[in-house]
């Protein structure tokens, strides 16, 4: 399965999505740097203005979420919603789904940090022909079917024995604790300069054998074969 790219697609150039009657126009006056390395294979490090980037394509369809007007938003607002949009970006195998009538589930593994925000966020949302569904669990062992697992802070201490008993899983897992990715995780949420930024391990990717988008790549600091290995 290719994990680099999104069926050989280009990305196309994003434009302004209206959700819920909010329209997110974000405009970038620099274009982003592209190239090709020794091999011929395109580079996957860009300038700065990749991290504006990845709001436009990521949060342009979340800004009712994040910008709630006179407020600024919460932290944990705006991981929801990237959690949640995280769906469009990657592709799970079908036996990743019991059958054909099975929900989307997003999970939370710990203490959750969301509160009522990402069951707000999915409440009536159908995603790929399929309910989308939170489900809260305190033990790794309660997790049956799931395909995007947060995994909290309060389980930083065990996280290598979390990711181990699911070796094997079709579960995107994603996390915030330090070096999330390095440690095993597939992608990491990071804040840097109020900017919520990526980090994706590609092995662990491949390991779940998840197809990502190459939209998500292109905006992601990579780690494991390919990546920069930081």
């Amino acid at each position: 399965m290719e994990l680099l790219t999104d069926r050989g697609e280009r990305p196309e150039d994003p434009q302004p999505a209206n959700i819920r009657g909010v329209t997110g126009v974000l405009l970038i006056n620099t274009p982003l740097k592209r190239g090709v390395n020794e091999s011929g294979r395109p580079l996957r490090k860009f300038v700065n203005q990749r991290s504006i980037f990845s709001w436009l394509i990521l949060f342009q369809t979340s800004l009712f979420v994040l910008h709630a007007p006179g407020q600024a938003a919460k932290e944990y607002d705006r991981r929801a919603a990237c959690l949640y949009k995280l769906v469009d970006f990657v592709d799970w195998p079908p036996q990743a789904f019991p059958d054909a009538q099975s929900p989307f589930v997003i999970g939370v593994l710990g203490a959750d940090p969301f509160g009522k925000t990402l069951d707000e966020m999915v409440q009536n949302e159908v995603v790929k022909n399929r309910k989308v569904v939170v489900q809260r669990y305190a033990s790794v062992a309660d997790i049956k079917s799931c395909h995007i697992l947060f995994i909290s802070q309060s389980e930083d201490k065990r996280l290598e024995e979390v990711l181990l008993a699911l070796k094997g899983k079709n579960i995107l897992t994603v996390g915030d604790t330090e070096n999330f990715a390095v440690r095993g995780g597939v992608l990491r949420f990071r804040t840097e300069r109020n900017t919520l930024r990526l980090r994706i391990n590609l092995e662990a990717a491949k390991a779940a054998n998840l197809t990502m988008s190459s939209k998500l790549l292109h905006i992601a600091d990579l780690v494991g074969a390919t990546g920069d290995g930081r």
